[in-house]
């Protein structure tokens, strides 16, 4: 992205949420010295955003970010969805219906400022989407085949038309000649979980009933789609740094930051 199309006038903001089966208080788990929702927000600010919140449900994970001078605001504990979550942290934080809102996960520490960028410029460039979000092609068929790597399929305008966990588009002609051991060509596109917001929709969203294709694939995004509403997708040249989900995930990015 050069300079001249990198967008103005986007909030990014962080949902964090103290509960985690596999990672207790994963949000203050410390990387490097610091909080790891510190170290997101950090990144963050490294982007063209005005402004960078985290949406918080405990005080400590607010407390944790106003040390390390990281505006952070209380949300309620019992929210469904990081979504829900967000929702009310733009009518807390009073956002405009048509500004745009780029939602970084609280477990991205290695997230690209550059990515946050192209994910607002997507959805300034396209008015008849009220979403943006990310994918890069995958080149492993173990990562194509794979259930946790969510898939998506665009059309010519770089706007979603499905996700899904199954491995899309199916290669009919390939795997029923023998060629499973192979991906598709052109290659598949792997979803990358930062998703732009139009304000006005992101608080609107909670009250739209769940799709029974959202439920059924456990994909959030497929609410969006299935009440006609679109979501535009940035194609990135590389994959993402790694997220922390686990201890194991943890301890690798530990190491990534201790190397530099």
């Amino acid at each position: 992205m050069s300079s001249r199309e990198v967008p103005s006038g986007f909030t990014v903001l962080i949902p964090a949420r103290l509960a985690s089966t596999r990672l207790p208080d994963k949000p203050l788990a410390d990387i490097a010295g610091l909080p790891m929702v510190v170290r997101v927000a950090r990144q963050a600010q490294r982007s063209a955003a005005h402004r960078c919140v985290v949406a918080a449900d405990d005080a400590r994970i607010v407390q944790a970010c106003e040390a390390h001078g990281v505006s952070a605001i209380l949300t309620r504990v019992n929210h469904a969805s990081g979504s829900d979550r967000l929702a009310e942290a733009c009518s807390l934080l009073d956002l405009a219906d048509d500004e745009v809102v780029v939602n970084v996960q609280g477990d991205e520490p290695l997230i690209e400022p550059d990515l946050i960028n192209a994910v607002a410029q997507e959805l300034h460039a396209r008015p008849d989407c009220v979403m943006s979000t990310a994918a890069h092609t995958i080149d492993e068929l173990a990562d194509f085949l794979n259930p946790n790597v969510v898939k998506v399929v665009m059309d010519q305008r770089r706007t979603a038309l499905y996700f899904s966990r199954a491995p899309i588009p199916w290669w009919r002609d390939g795997m029923a000649h023998g060629s499973a051991g192979a991906l598709p060509s052109p290659p598949p596109l792997r979803h990358v979980g930062v998703y732009g917001y139009r304000a006005g929709f992101l608080r609107r969203f909670p009250g739209l009933e769940p799709a029974p294709l959202e439920l059924t694939e456990s994909l959030e995004q497929l609410r969006v789609l299935w009440h006609g509403e679109r979501i535009a997708v940035h194609m990135s040249a590389a994959a993402p740094g790694s997220g922390v989900d686990t201890p194991e995930d943890l301890e690798r990015v530990r190491r990534l930051l201790a190397q530099d």
